[in-house]
């Protein structure tokens, strides 16, 4: 998802796809500890994701607050 498209996301959504994210990166971590993931670049690409939502969602908060 580009930042474009997070931009257009709704605070709602946003939180949504946070949570959802964590779960997914939480179940690869689980999954890599037991057998390697064919692609395990996928578990640093959650994380910068995660990262990118939060800052918006920081941004969002700091606009409102002022």
């Amino acid at each position: 998802m580009k930042n474009e498209e997070i931009i257009a996301l709704s605070t709602e959504d946003i939180v949504a796809q946070i949570k959802q994210e964590k779960s997914n990166l939480q179940k690869r971590k689980f999954a890599h500890a037991v057998t390697p993931l064919q692609n395990p670049m996928a578990i640093r690409h959650s994380r910068r994701f995660i990262a990118r939502l939060a800052t918006e969602l920081r941004a969002r908060e700091i606009k409102a607050a002022k």
